[in-house]
C-alpha cells in the first residue's frame, strides 16, 4: 500500500506530528514507524514529567513562543481526554547574592513572556516551603506536571481509531528518494511508499538524516540525566517543583527536586555526558557511539571549551555526597539515606562542527523529506505547536512545488 505520509519515531514529537497531519486531513493514508515495542520508550519516556511555562527562554525566541503554546495545548489535550495533570507551580530559589542577581534578569524574561509569576521572600518561601531555603525566590505559576507516556498512548491509539497504521517493533534500514515518492525499507523487510517522510528520530536523528541522503554537520551526542527517587516517606517534603536559579554560561538547569504525577519525588538530574544513546544503567557503553563521537572534530571542541563543567559532572555522577550537596544548598535537611531508587533519562544534544551546542531547532528537508534533527528541550511540552510548525512546513513545501 502507498501512504501519502510516512512518520518516523514513536516519541512525543512523532505521534503529535502524526496526529496534526489527521486532523488537518482525515483522508491522509498515514504509517507511523517506531523500532521499539512501544512509544515514549527513550527522551518522552524519561523525562522529568514537567510542563513547562517558558520563564528560561529569550522573549520573542521560538523556544519561548512554542513553549507557552504548548502549555496550554498541552493542558488542553489531557483535560478533553481525562489525562491526570497538575498545575503545581514551580519555585526557583537563590541561595546567594549572586543568584538573587540572576534571578531579577528571570524575572525580566518572564513579563516578556508574559507568564504569571511572583517574586518570593525569604520568609515567604519558609511559609510556602518549609524544608526549603534561600535568600529569595521566583514562583511560577503555570508549571505542572504529567506522565507524557499517557499523552504519547493517547496520541497512538486515536491514530489508529482514525485509520492510520501505526506500527511497533520495526526498524527502519534504509531511504530512498525518488521523483514521485519515498521509499522506506524495514527491518521485517517491508517496504513502505509514500509521497512525504517526516524523521521524528530523537537520540537516532542524524543516522536517519544521513540514511535519507542528507549530510548533516553536527552530530547528536548523548547527555545523560541521572536522578534519585526520595523514599515514599519523603514523598510531602515539598508542595511545588524545586529548581535553583540556573548558571547563564550552562545549558542545563541543575539538579532540582521533581513532584511527579504518581506522587514520587525525584532528585536530579544532572547532566554527564553518555557513551551510549539508548543505555539508561550506569555505565553503559556502545562502541559505534562511541565511535560516532571520538570521530567528530566537534566533540573534542565541545570537551574542551566546557572541560571544568564536564569533570565537575562526573565527579557529581560518580560521589552521591557531592551530588546531594548540590540540593542542600536549598534543601538542607536531606540526607544520603534519601537518595533511593537510581534512574536516568538521555538527552539527545545537537551538537555542531565548531564545538557549540545547539540550542534551537534544526530542520533538514529534500524534496520530498523532512528531518527533525534538534528538538531541544522542552520539546515535550512543546511538542503539538512543534507538529503544527511541521505540517506548517509540508503544507508551503507541497504548495511551493504544485
Amino acid at each position: 500500500m502507498s501512504y501519502t505520509h510516512c512518520v518516523i519515531g514513536g516519541g512525543i514529537v512523532g505521534l503529535a506530528t502524526a496526529t496534526e497531519i489527521m486532523r488537518r486531513d482525515s483522508g491522509a493514508r498515514i504509517v507511523l514507524v517506531e523500532k521499539e515495542n512501544g512509544f515514549a520508550f527513550h527522551q518522552t519516556g524519561h523525562n522529568s514529567g514537567v510542563i513547562h511555562a517558558g520563564i528560561y527562554y529569550a522573549p520573542g525566541s521560538l523556544k519561548a513562543q512554542l513553549c507557552r503554546e504548548g502549555e496550554r495545548a498541552t493542558e488542553e489535550f489531557c483535560a478533553a481526554r481525562n489525562i491526570p495533570f497538575e498545575t503545581c507551580g514551580k519555585l526557583i530559589v537563590a541561595t546567594d547574592a549572586v543568584e538573587m542577581e540572576r534571578m531579577q534578569a528571570l524575572i525580566g524574561r518572564a513579563g516578556q513572556n508574559g507568564i504569571s509569576i511572583e517574586e518570593i521572600s525569604a520568609a515567604r518561601l519558609r511559609q510556602l516551603e518549609p524544608n526549603i531555603t534561600g535568600d529569595g525566590a521566583i514562583l511560577v505559576h503555570p508549571t505542572g506536571i504529567v506522565d507524557y507516556r499517557q499523552i504519547c498512548a493517547a496520541m497512538a491509539e486515536e491514530l489508529r481509531q482514525n485509520g492510520a497504521r501505526v506500527m511497533t517493533g520495526v526498524a527502519v534500514t534504509q531511504i530512498e528518494e525518488g521523483a514521485r515518492s519515498v521509499s522506506v525499507m524495514l527491518d521485517n523487510g517491508e517496504r513502505l511508499t509514500a509521497d512525504r517522510l517526516i524523521a521524528c528520530a530523537g537520540l537516532q536523528s542524524d543516522r536517519i538524516a544521513r540514511m535519507g541522503g542528507l549530510k548533516p554537520t553536527h552530530r547528536i551526542v548523548p547527555f545523560r540525566g541521572e536522578y534519585f527517587t526520595l523514599p515514599p516517606s519523603r514523598s510531602s517534603i515539598v508542595k511545588h517543583l524545586i529548581y535553583p536559579v540556573p548558571d547563564p554560561d550552562l545549558q542545563f538547569l541543575g539538579i532540582h527536586l521533581t513532584r511527579m504525577i504518581d506522587g514520587r519525588i525525584t532528585i536530579g538530574p544532572n547532566a554527564v555526558l553518555g557513551f551510549h544513546r539508548e543505555g539508561y544503567a550506569k555505565g553503559s557503553v556502545n562502541l559505534p557511539d562511541v565511535f560516532s563521537m571520538a570521530t567528530f572534530g566537534g566533540f573534542w571542541k565541545l570537551i574542551l571549551q566546557h572541560s571544568r563543567a564536564a569533570l565537575s559532572e562526573f565527579g557529581n555522577s560518580i560521589s552521591r555526597r557531592r551530588y546531594l550537596e548540590l540540593c542542600r544548598k536549598y534543601c538542607p535537611g536531606l540526607t544520603l539515606a534519601d537518595m533511593g531508587q537510581p534512574g536516568a533519562g538521555i538527552r539527545a544534544q545537537a551538537v555542531m562542527a565548531d564545538g557549540s551546542l545547539l540550542q534551537d531547532f534544526l530542520f533538514m528537508n529534500t524534496g520530498r523529506q523532512m528531518h527533525v534533527c534538534n528538538a531541544p528541550s522542552p520539546a515535550a511540552t512543546s511538542a503539538i505547536p512543534i507538529a503544527r510548525k511541521i505540517v506548517d512546513q509540508l503544507e508551503h513545501a507541497i504548495d511551493a512545488s504544485a
